[in-house]
C-alpha cells in the first residue's frame, strides 16, 4: 500500500476517535457538574478538560474568563481549535475523501453524511439547546463509522492502518482522562464520590462493566484496574495495546521491527502488571510515562508507514 494512502486511513481513523472522545469528555463533565460542588471545583474540572486536550493556553488566548459554556464552544467548534469536534470530523470526511476509491460506498457515505448532518446541528445550536443529545450524536457517528468499516471492508492493509489510528488514538484519551480525573476525585467521599465515578465510567461506557466485573461499590483503585489492566474493557490500555501489537503484525515491513519491539514490550507491562504496584509506584508518574511512549508509537508509525512528519 502507497504511504499516502495509509497515512489517509490511519488519520481519517484518528480524527473520528478523537472526534467521540472530545464527546465523551465534555459529556462527563457536564454529568459531575450536577453534583453539589464549590464554584472553585467547577472551574477545576473544566480547566482539567481542557488540560487533557493540551488547550488551556489557547482557550486563554480567546477567552477572558473560563465559562462552562464558552469552553464547550470552543471545543465544539472553534476555527481557533484544531482539536474541536467540528475540525476533528472535517479532517476525518477530508481524508476519507482523499482515498475514496480505497473505501467501501457504505464507508464513505457514512464520513460525508456525518460532516453534512453536523452543518445543520451545529446552525441549529443543538449544542447549546440540549448538549447531551449533541454528544450522543457524535458519538453515535462514531460506532456508526467503525461497525460500517469493520463491517464492509475487505480485512486488509486498510483496516489494519485504520485500527491503528483508532487505538493509538483511544489508548492516549484513556490514559489522559483517567490521570486527570483519578486525582481530581481522590479525595472526595460518600454520594459525590459515588456519582463522581460512575461519571467517569459511563465516559468511556464502562459503567455496566464495571457492576458486571466487580458487583460492589465503585473505588478510585478498581476503576483504575479496569481502565489500565483487564484486556476485556474495550477501552482499557491493555486492550488497546493487544490491538496495537496484533495490527502492526499485519502490516510490518522491514524497518519497523524497532517499533514491534516497543508496542509489545509496553503491551506485556500492562498484561503483567498488578494494580497495587502501579498504585505504589504512583500512578500519575505511570500514567505520563505511558502517554510519553504512545506517543512516540504515533511518531515511529508515522516514519516506519506513512508519510513523514514535518520537523
Amino acid at each position: 500500500m502507497l504511504s499516502r494512502t495509509a497515512d489517509h486511513l490511519y488519520w481519517m481513523a484518528r480524527y473520528t476517535e478523537r472526534a467521540e472522545n472530545t464527546a465523551r469528555m465534555l459529556d462527563v463533565n457536564l454529568q459531575t457538574a450536577l453534583l453539589p460542588k464549590s464554584d472553585a471545583d467547577v472551574q477545576h474540572d473544566w480547566r482539567a478538560l481542557l488540560g487533557i486536550s493540551e488547550l488551556q493556553q489557547t482557550y486563554d488566548r480567546r477567552h477572558a474568563a473560563l465559562v462552562p459554556r464558552d469552553v464547550i464552544d470552543f471545543m465544539v467548534h472553534d476555527p481557533e481549535n484544531p482539536s474541536s469536534i467540528a475540525a476533528c470530523l472535517n479532517g476525518a470526511r477530508e481524508n476519507a475523501r482523499a482515498v475514496r476509491g480505497t473505501l467501501t460506498t457504505e464507508v464513505w457515505e457514512v464520513q460525508n453524511q456525518t460532516w453534512l448532518d453536523l452543518q445543520f446541528k451545529l446552525r441549529d445550536r443543538l449544542h447549546e439547546r440540549d448538549p447531551g443529545q449533541f454528544f450522543e450524536w457524535v458519538k453515535y457517528r462514531s460506532h456508526l463509522s467503525r461497525g460500517v468499516t469493520i463491517g464492509t471492508m475487505l480485512q486488509d492493509e486498510a483496516v489494519h492502518f485504520i485500527r491503528l489510528g483508532t487505538f493509538l488514538e483511544r489508548a492516549d484519551n484513556t490514559a489522559r482522562i483517567l490521570d486527570v480525573k483519578y486525582h481530581g476525585g481522590g479525595d472526595d467521599r460518600g454520594r459525590r464520590d459515588f456519582y463522581y465515578w460512575a461519571a467517569l465510567l459511563r465516559s468511556v461506557s464502562g459503567f455496566e462493566i464495571y457492576r458486571k466485573m466487580y458487583r460492589d461499590v465503585i473505588t478510585p483503585e478498581r476503576v483504575a484496574e479496569m481502565l489500565m489492566l483487564r484486556a476485556d474493557m474495550p477501552r482499557s490500555l491493555l486492550a488497546c495495546m493487544e490491538a496495537l501489537v496484533s495490527n502492526l503484525r499485519e502490516v510490518r515491513n522491514a524497518t519497523s521491527g524497532e517499533t514491534e519491539r516497543l508496542a509489545g514490550q509496553l503491551h506485556a507491562e500492562l498484561r503483567f502488571a498488578r494494580i497495587e504496584d502501579i498504585l505504589e509506584a504512583g500512578l500519575h508518574d505511570t500514567l505520563t510515562g505511558f502517554l510519553q511512549r504512545i506517543y512516540e508509537l504515533g511518531n515511529r508509525v508515522s516514519r516506519d508507514f506513512l508519510v513523514p512528519l514535518a520537523a
